[in-house]
Parts: structure tokens; C-alpha cells; sequence
């Protein structure tokens, strides 16, 4: 297995397989910031895709340093993109056209599944806190996940966002004020060492 410095040298010089081997070691970390970013996984899917292809057209641009950093910055930039193109055409998902009386059954639960209140209430509060997320600014949203989800540090988010450091604290913070904010309308899905 080659290195990163090698499978970035030999994918600018044209090898795909080498692309290949990058977009292996980050298509865990790329799809986990888009998802975040973008909050429901078809379109984090589609935003890791094209944040990949636009890295590859761009591999030219890379002149060292960080690499994770700047595929991060890439796939933040694509979501973006994708963020304000679907503002401007909203959409609406086939699924959510059909009914549920034509949904296939549900699977068979094993063992080791959650009682289907604990489930209910898991997937609610997980909805509940995608939600907030996906309520706040999305300048704040980037920061946020890249801070507490991806565990970034503020100054590995400032060069992969292309800010000031004091501009990446202060999305941090009123993105953690925003979602503590909203967290509290769903105060009763909280665990008890969560509320207020």
C-alpha cells in the first residue's frame, strides 16, 4: 500500500487507481461530513460524490499541506452548493408521494433489537436533533459538524472553510446556542442529564 504523498503525486500525474486509494481512505470521513451537513443520506451520497469528482478535476490545485483538510473543504463547499441550489428548486421525494398503506412490511426483529418504544423514541429525538441541525445557518451547521461531529480543531475548520479563526468560534458558539435552544422544545425526548 502506497502513502498519501504517493497516491497524491502518482493521481496527479493521471493514475486513477491512485484517486482510487484516496477516495478509499476518505470516503468514510467525506460521506460523514456531507450526511451532517446535509441531513438525509441520498442527498449526502450525491454531495460525496460530487465532492470527490470535483477534487479530482481539481487535484492540480492540491500544492501540499493538509490533504484531508482540503477534500474537507471541498466536500463543505459542494454541500453548500447544494444547500443553495435546493433552496432555489425545493424538491419533493417520490417516497414521500406514497402512501404508507402501500409500504412493504416491516423486517422481523432479532434479539438484539430495541423495544419498539425505545425505537420510536430514539428515532424521534434523532429526528428531533437532525432537525435543529438542519435549522440552523449553514455557515454555523458546517462549523459545527466539523467541530463536534468530525473533531476538527477550530484552526484545521478555519483553513479547510477559508475563514478567520475568530469567525469559526463564533459560528461554533451561536451554533451550539442555536441547537441547545432548539433541543429545548423537545425537552421531554432529552435524556434527564440532558435538560435543563
Amino acid at each position: 500500500m502506497a502513502d498519501e504523498q504517493t497516491l497524491i503525486q502518482n493521481a496527479q500525474n493521471g493514475d486513477l487507481e491512485a484517486f482510487n486509494g484516496l477516495v478509499r481512505n476518505y470516503q468514510d470521513a467525506v460521506y460523514t461530513l456531507t450526511y451532517r451537513i446535509m441531513g438525509e443520506p441520498a442527498r449526502a451520497a450525491d454531495a460525496a460524490q460530487d465532492a470527490f469528482i470535483t477534487a479530482f478535476r481539481r487535484l492540480e490545485t492540491y500544492n501540499g499541506g493538509n490533504f484531508r483538510a482540503w477534500l474537507m473543504r471541498i466536500a463543505a463547499n459542494t454541500c453548500y452548493d447544494h444547500l443553495r441550489y435546493e433552496k432555489r428548486r425545493p424538491a419533493t421525494a417520490l417516497d414521500d408521494l406514497v402512501s404508507e398503506d402501500y409500504a412493504d412490511g416491516a423486517p422481523l426483529p432479532d434479539q438484539s433489537t430495541p423495544t419498539p418504544e425505545q425505537a420510536a423514541q430514539s428515532a424521534e429525538l434523532s429526528r428531533a436533533i437532525q432537525s435543529c441541525i438542519d435549522g440552523l445557518q449553514a455557515d454555523q451547521r458546517v462549523a459545527l459538524i466539523m467541530s463536534d461531529v468530525e473533531d476538527f480543531s477550530y484552526q484545521e475548520i478555519a483553513e479547510a472553510v477559508g475563514v478567520q479563526l475568530g469567525t469559526v468560534k463564533s459560528r461554533i458558539s451561536r451554533a451550539r446556542a442555536a441547537l441547545r435552544g432548539c433541543l429545548q422544545g423537545f425537552r421531554e425526548l432529552l435524556p434527564s442529564v440532558y435538560r435543563l
